[in-house]
C-alpha cells in the first residue's frame, strides 16, 4: 500500500496538470485561511471567548464556517449561506417541477442554471445571516464601540466574505481537486485539530492513560466503520434484453446498479442541526425583552434545550427522519425504472415498469433504515463520548468527522481519476 501512495505521489509530481491543479488547491487553502484569521473591527476577545464556551449554536455553526467564527474574522458565515440555498433550492424541486426537471432531466446545462440560482440566492441570504448574527453579537457586548455606520459596513463585509468562500469554492471545483464547498469546510476542521491537541496535551493526566488509550481505540474504529458505511454499496442486478440489427446482436449483458447504504450524506445533520438550534437563537433574543413572561418562557425553554438527555433524543429523531426524507427527494425509482426500460434493461424477476419502481422503492426504503441508524448514532455520538468521558476535547464521531472522511474519500476519487486520465 505504502508503495503505491508512492507511485502516485511521483505520477502527480512529474505530470504538470495534476501538479497545476494540486497546487492551485493548496493556494487557495492558504488564502482561505489568512483570511479566516482576519478579524471584523470592535471584538471584544475576552467576551468572544466566553460566549462560545457557553452557546452551543455558535459553536456548531463555526464547524461550518471553517472556524472563522471563533474569531469573528470577515469570513465568519463561511460557505453557510450557500449551503442553505442549496438546501433551499433541492426543497423546491419537491414543489416546483419545472426545477425539478431542470435539476433531474435536462443534463449539464440543467445542473448548470441550478447552481447558477443557487449562488443568486446565496447573496440575500449572506447578508440576512451577516445581520442577524452582528445584531446577536452587539447585544451580547462582544462587537462594541460601532456606530450605525461601522455596523451596516461589517454586514457588507461579513456577506461579501461569504460570497467570496463561494467563488473560491468555485474555481477549486473548476481548477484544483475535489468539490471545493466541501474542502473549504474540511480545511477548516482540520485547522482546530492542532489547538485541540495542544489542549489535551495541557491537561495530561498520567492517571487518566487508559481513558486516553481507550478513546484512541474507539476513535479509529469509528473511523473505520464510518468509511466503511461511506463506501457501502446495495448492488441491484440488471440485465439486457438481446437485440438484432442488422445481422448482429446487441445486448445480453449483466452489470448491476449501485445503490448507496447512506444516499442523503451529511445533508440529513445539516437539516436536523438547523431544525434544533434555530429556536435556540430566538429564544436567546426573546430572554433579553422587556416583557417579564416571554423573557421567563424563553429562558424555560433554554433551560430544556441544554438538557443533553433531550437534545441527544430530539437531534437522533430528526436526523433518522430527515434522511428518508432527503432520500426521498433526491432518489426517484419511477425514473430509474423509465430510464432501465428505455434502454431495454431489466431486473430479473421484476417486469419493467412500475412493478420495477416499486421493487426499488422498496430496498432503498430497507438499506435507507441502516443508513438513517447510523447517521443517528454517528451525529450524537459526541454526546456520548462527553457523557462518558466528562471531557469536550474526547469526543469522536458527529457532522466533523463524516464530512471529513467523505472529503478525503472524494479526494482520493477524484485524483486516481486524474492520474487515470494521464496514464491512458
Amino acid at each position: 500500500m505504502f508503495g503505491t501512495f508512492v507511485q502516485k505521489l511521483k505520477l502527480i509530481a512529474a505530470d504538470s496538470g495534476i501538479r497545476q491543479r494540486v497546487l492551485f488547491l493548496l493556494g487557495a487553502l492558504v488564502v482561505f485561511r489568512l483570511l479566516a484569521a482576519i478579524p471584523v473591527p470592535g471584538v471584544d476577545a475576552g467576551q468572544l471567548k466566553a460566549f462560545f464556551e457557553n452557546n452551543q449554536f455558535l459553536s456548531l455553526m463555526s464547524l461550518f464556517s471553517g472556524g472563522g467564527l471563533s474569531n469573528l474574522s470577515i469570513v465568519m458565515l463561511g460557505v453557510g449561506p450557500y449551503i442553505t440555498a442549496s438546501i433551499i433550492m433541492q426543497l423546491l424541486s419537491i414543489m416546483s417541477p419545472q426545477i425539478k426537471a431542470l435539476y433531474s432531466e435536462e443534463g449539464e446545462v440543467g445542473r448548470q442554471k441550478f447552481t447558477q440560482y443557487a449562488r443568486l440566492l446565496t447573496v440575500p441570504l449572506a447578508f440576512v445571516q451577516a445581520f442577524g448574527f452582528l445584531m446577536l453579537l452587539s447585544r451580547q457586548g462582544i462587537v462594541t464601540d460601532l456606530s450605525l455606520f461601522l455596523f451596516m459596513v461589517n454586514v457588507v463585509v461579513v456577506a461579501s466574505g461569504s460570497i467570496l468562500l463561494m467563488w473560491l469554492g468555485e474555481l477549486i471545483s473548476e481548477f484544483g481537486i475535489g468539490n471545493g464547498v466541501s474542502v473549504l469546510i474540511f480545511a477548516g476542521i482540520v485547522s482546530r485539530l492542532p489547538a485541540t491537541l495542544g489542549q489535551v496535551l495541557f491537561n495530561f493526566d498520567p492517571g487518566q492513560i487508559p481513558t486516553y488509550a481507550g478513546f484512541l481505540a474507539s476513535a479509529l474504529l469509528v473511523t473505520a466503520g464510518v468509511v466503511v458505511m461511506a463506501e457501502a454499496e446495495r448492488p441491484v442486478p440488471v440485465s439486457y434484453a438481446k437485440q438484432v440489427r442488422g445481422g448482429k446482436t446487441y445486448g445480453g449483458v449483466s452489470t448491476y446498479l449501485p445503490l448507496r447504504l447512506n444516499q442523503a450524506g451529511v445533508i440529513p445533520i445539516v437539516f436536523a442541526l438547523s431544525i434544533i438550534l434555530f429556536p435556540r437563537m430566538i429564544f436567546e433574543f426573546l430572554k433579553r425583552v422587556q416583557h417579564a413572561d416571554v423573557a421567563a418562557f424563553s429562558q424555560k425553554a433554554l433551560e430544556i434545550m441544554n438538557n443533553q438527555l433531550i437534545y441527544g433524543i430530539i437531534y437522533f429523531l430528526l436526523v433518522f427522519l430527515f434522511t428518508y426524507f432527503y432520500t426521498a427527494v433526491t432518489f426517484d425509482p419511477h425514473s430509474i425504472a423509465t430510464n432501465l426500460q428505455k434502454s431495454g434493461a431489466f431486473i430479473p424477476g421484476v417486469r419493467p415498469g412500475s412493478a420495477t419502481a416499486e421493487y426499488l422503492g422498496s430496498v432503498i426504503t430497507r438499506i435507507t433504515f441502516v443508513g438513517a441508524l447510523f447517521l443517528g448514532v454517528i451525529a450524537v455520538l459526541p454526546l456520548i463520548m462527553q457523557a462518558i468521558t466528562g471531557s469536550s476535547t474526547l469526543a469522536v464521531g458527529g457532522t466533523a468527522l463524516l464530512i471529513v472522511v467523505s472529503v478525503v474519500l472524494d479526494l482520493v476519487r477524484k485524483t486516481d481519476a486524474q492520474i487515470s486520465i494521464r496514464e491512458y
